[in-house]
């Protein structure tokens, strides 16, 4: 189980904010709920920190709301967004000592419970594929997928959503990546346009909180990274991100 606290800085702040929900939907993949850059979580369940696991369905309920912070004045108030429920199978997973790498189908879903425009206005369903392979220190893990909503569709649009990050693990807790982002827009307001980021970040992962006879079983990982626009159009730009997340 995760909890998750994400801050989006600038201008761009509710589009951000809008991404980490959808991060963690899983329209942007990710064994340990993306958010954005900054949160395949260097080692979480991801191919260099426990592909060893068996194939077949692992299930994960619900996932409690993010809670939301904006420093822009001219966007809506702070607070939670959506609820999210999602589940995974995994197709493929080997663990370090073999090939090193995994492939999973996940299925996420979301409820509008978000106040105060940090949540969508409907219900969405984000089918997404996403598949990682591990050379040493070096991770490369990509997804495919998709953000569906199931009603309003005319007004809300589709988003295809392509990701793919490549992380370094420097020393036992400190992992560095580079992030590539893309979504295209299928209907809605922004219909046939693409917009594409680059996001550096790195991550302070797995700190032991707790544990006893060598078990821990609670940690935790920081993040901070920028996202910047490839494209000429693109809902925000320059936006700082800093994430703090709980495993246990």
């Amino acid at each position: 189980m995760r909890s998750l606290l994400a801050i989006c800085v600038g201008d761009g702040s509710r589009e951000c904010a809008r991404r980490v929900v959808q991060g963690l939907r899983g329209a942007s993949g990710g064994d340990s709920d993306r958010a954005a850059a900054l949160g395949y979580a260097a080692g979480d369940d991801g191919p260099s920190g426990g592909g060893g696991h068996p194939c077949g369905f692992r299930a994960t309920v619900a996932r409690g709301p993010p809670f939301l912070t904006h420093t822009n004045p001219r966007v809506d108030e702070d607070g939670f967004g959506d609820v999210a429920f999602r589940m995974k199978f995994r197709v493929y997973g080997s663990s370090e000592d073999h090939r090193n790498a995994i492939v999973t189908a996940l299925l996420g879903a979301s409820v509008p419970t978000g106040k105060s425009g940090n949540g969508s206005c409907c219900a969405i369903l984000s089918p997404t594929l996403e598949a990682g392979k591990g050379f040493g220190k070096v991770d490369f893990v990509t997804s495919l997928g998709g953000t569906l909503p199931v009603s309003n569709v005319a007004k809300l649009g589709r988003q295809i959503v392509w990701n793919s990050v490549a992380q370094y693990h420097v020393t036992k807790l400190l992992w560095t990546e580079a992030e590539i982002n893309s979504t295209f827009y299928l209907g809605g307001s922004n219909d046939g346009k693409q917009q594409t980021f680059a996001t550096p970040g790195v991550l302070i992962s797995r700190i032991p909180l707790n544990g006893s006879g060598g078990v821990v079983r609670l940690t935790l990982t920081l993040g901070a990274g920028e996202q910047s626009a490839l494209t000429h159009f693109n809902t925000y730009n320059h936006s700082p991100i800093f994430s703090v997340r709980f495993r246990f």
